[in-house]
């Protein structure tokens, strides 16, 4: 039985092959049912976000029946085997714990990603794919984030990939003051980005969601315009800046339909920053005049003064990371190298109550004190010996090991 992680993120695979392995809500329950119904598997977890595509697994087969498995997934296919990586055991533990950190992230140190690892496991453990060393590593993995983010400064000013497309947007398009910004969806991206672009004083946020609720309770935190999706036609050409993050399967602004904003505008620019994955924006949006795409790719140009300032930091975060994968990894070997010690254990006691009983039975109906001790010597030597006797009839080449066995530190029986 090991422990493999497979997956791709923004280091290995561009976003047009991200997108096509990326689990949504509506899908992941589905997804790890039929991963945990594959021969071998005892435990998984599927970690999916803008970013990365991860499959955990505790499983008898190796990683190509799981990496089969994940490529045979919405429309991966054949070419997702070429960006695949993979790692067991421990390195495998250590993957998951630099994960958790944030130190595997396109935004170094970033908070977002131990929320979503932690949704994963819950995920996981609602589905009943989790109950095992895998769920223990997991919960070992945020114990680990958790110093490491208190004891570096890896978690201070903290950044996201939100935080880094609003900066972008300051900086390369126009002054928040001066933008009406539209933001399409409703969850943690989408929050963090409006917390920024208020922070920023932008002079209009308007917020659209396909649950017009969550849209309106987002707007009147924020101090914003909620509107339905359906009704995004109609504002489009509002919007200075659009920002989009939702969980939709399809793109929801197609070339038309930026098309038509643009000669509302009167072909005044626009700044477009998909956060999603799947994408949000058509690709071919970005062929047209006037206006600038960006998807979560292309904010890795934009992020590294971050990374440098922080690899101080990162690295000091390693060394915790180190020093608990190495902790874990040795725990769960002695837990595997203790089970039969401890069966063998139960063994004895089971066979010294029921040898106890008896003998207490006999004392008290009144039979002689030494010819019961005589015979519980004999019951006890018997019944611990029955077993091992017959195992070595079928194999004398037991026998050394057996003498070894209950020969070995004689001396020390108290101890």
């Amino acid at each position: 039985m090991s422990l493999y992680v497979l997956g791709i993120n923004h280091q290995t695979a561009p976003v047009s092959l991200r997108e096509t392995v990326a689990f949504g809500p509506d899908t992941l329950r589905q997804a790890l049912a039929s991963l945990r119904a594959q021969a071998g598997v005892q435990e998984a977890v599927l970690l999916s976000t803008c970013n990365r595509t991860e499959l955990y697994a505790r499983s008898d087969n190796g990683p190509d029946a799981l990496a089969n498995w994940l490529a045979g997934q919405q429309r991966a296919g054949d070419a997702l085997h070429a960006y695949l990586y993979r790692h067991d055991e421990a390195d495998a533990v250590r993957h998951l714990f630099r994960v958790a950190t944030g130190l595997d992230s396109l935004v170094l140190g970033e908070p977002q990603i131990l929320g979503q690892v932690k949704q994963a496991w819950n995920d996981a453990r609602d589905a009943g794919s989790l109950g095992g060393p895998l769920d223990r590593a997991f919960q070992q993995a945020f114990a680990t984030a958790k110093r490491a983010r208190t004891e570096t400064t890896i978690g201070r000013n903290p950044v996201s990939v939100a935080s880094t497309a609003v900066r972008l947007a300051q900086e390369s398009f126009a002054r928040l003051d001066e933008s009406d910004v539209l933001l399409i969806g409703a969850g943690e991206t989408i929050e963090l980005a409006a917390r920024h672009l208020v922070a920023g004083k932008v002079r209009r946020l308007l917020i659209a969601n396909r649950t017009l609720a969550h849209a309106q309770d987002l707007a009147r935190r924020h101090g914003g315009f909620a509107l339905p999706l359906e009704e995004l036609d109609r504002h489009l050409a509002e919007a200075d800046i659009v920002i989009s993050a939702t969980a939709a399967r399809q793109p929801i602004l197609q070339r038309a339909q930026v098309e038509q904003a643009l000669r509302s505008r009167r072909h005044r620019p626009m700044l477009l920053l998909d956060l999603a994955v799947p994408r949000d924006i058509a690709e071919d949006v970005a062929s047209l005049r006037d206006v600038f795409l960006y998807t979560v790719d292309d904010l890795e140009r934009a992020i590294e003064d971050n990374r440098a300032a922080r690899r101080n930091a990162a690295e000091q975060a390693e060394a915790i990371i180190e020093v608990h994968a190495s902790r874990f990894i040795s725990a769960l070997g002695q837990g595997d190298a203790a089970a039969p010690l401890r069966r063998l254990r139960e063994h004895g006691q089971a066979v010294q109550a029921q040898a106890l009983a008896k003998a207490r039975a006999q004392l008290a109906a009144g039979r002689d004190p030494a010819e019961v001790l005589d015979l519980l010597a004999h019951t006890l030597t018997n019944k611990l010996l029955h077993a091992p006797s017959a195992a070595l009839r079928e194999d004398a080449a037991l026998g050394e090991a057996a003498i070894r066995l209950f020969t070995a530190g004689k001396g020390d029986a108290d101890a």
